[in-house]
């Protein structure tokens, strides 16, 4: 039985905003990817999964037990980072922990300690003076100082500085070593492919992708960076009908996507143009999850 449950899952806002017929099982011991720009729906999913929002369709459970008819039990034992962060101004951060440890009538203060030193988190000061990565490194120690079995994660790096982020990333990979359970929402193509064991790729509100994430290494697919030694080969090759991840007109080069039986047209096409160098570039998440996207929108990533 999946510990993590998402049935159907249906709320329409309008206007295309929302989700919609979104299903996930996330087993225990697993972490489980949720991949997707800003308004693709990650955050909505996840909030009625915490039982903050009441579906319209379907259904959302934690442990076997619906969300929203048990949202005041699972808010106190699941581990959760909400995306954006709202703390009590008049508060010190130790007030704040020591109010969430009585919330939840748990205390560890070795574990405590152990996540304010890896974090690099001194709480002895005014929540209102702190910064947003500081309050950001407060919200996630809030999330795991409990030690949980299961935790919902939505972008959880945001407002980390990169040094965090790869702290972050590691601990994620640890606790995962420790059988905990985890779902992580992010846009980061880093933080999913470093520490998720299957990842969904959500587009306006569907899923339209779902994979181990070892299955990208073993892909059909190819990729190749060409680069020319004049204009009129770059302009003339990329009008042909291959299948372009980017052009970079001012280096003169781009990326082709192409199936490995095709691999020979490839080439052989190649040979009517001044090549100045010829490169095989590894298949990557980032390749895979734009193949659902537009050219024109960005993300986190280098192209060309």
């Amino acid at each position: 039985m999946p510990v993590i449950s998402v049935d159907h899952l249906t709320k329409d806002y309008g206007h295309g905003r929302g989700v919609f017929d979104v299903s996930i099982q996330v087993e225990k011991g697993e972490c489980y990817g949720f991949l997707g720009p800003n308004g693709a729906g990650k955050t909505t999913t996840i909030r009625h999964l915490m039982g903050f929002s009441k579906p319209e369709k379907g259904k959302t459970s934690i442990s076997d037990k619906d969300s929203w008819e048990h949202s005041a039990e699972l808010k106190n034992t699941v581990g959760y980072l909400p995306g954006e962060v709202t703390l009590p101004q008049g508060l010190s951060g130790t007030g704040f922990l020591k109010m969430m440890e009585g919330m939840r009538n748990t205390k560890n203060d070795d574990y405590l300690k152990m996540l304010l030193d890896k974090f690099d988190l001194d709480p002895n000061i005014s929540i209102k003076r702190m910064s947003l990565g500081v309050k950001r490194k407060l919200a996630v120690v809030t999330a795991f100082m409990h030690d949980p079995d299961i935790l919902i994660l939505d972008e959880p790096t945001s407002g980390l500085d990169p040094v965090m982020q790869e702290t972050f990333i590691d601990f994620v990979k640890e606790e995962k070593a420790r059988g905990k359970t985890i779902f992580l929402s992010s846009h980061i193509f880093r933080e999913v492919d470093a520490s998720c064991d299957r990842i969904a790729i959500i587009r306006d509100g569907s899923i339209v992708s779902e994979f181990r994430s070892g299955e990208l290494k073993s892909s059909h697919d190819r990729i190749y960076r060409v680069s020319f030694k004049d204009e009129s080969s770059y302009s003339r090759f990329i009008a042909k009908p291959f299948r372009f991840t980017s052009k970079n007109h001012d280096k003169l080069r781009a990326r082709v996507q192409i199936e490995a039986d095709r691999v020979g047209e490839l080439t052989q096409c190649l040979c009517d143009y001044e090549i100045a160098d010829f490169v095989e570039i590894p298949f990557t998440l980032e390749d895979y999850f734009m193949s659902f996207y537009d050219t024109g929108h960005h993300f986190e990533g280098v192209r060309a």
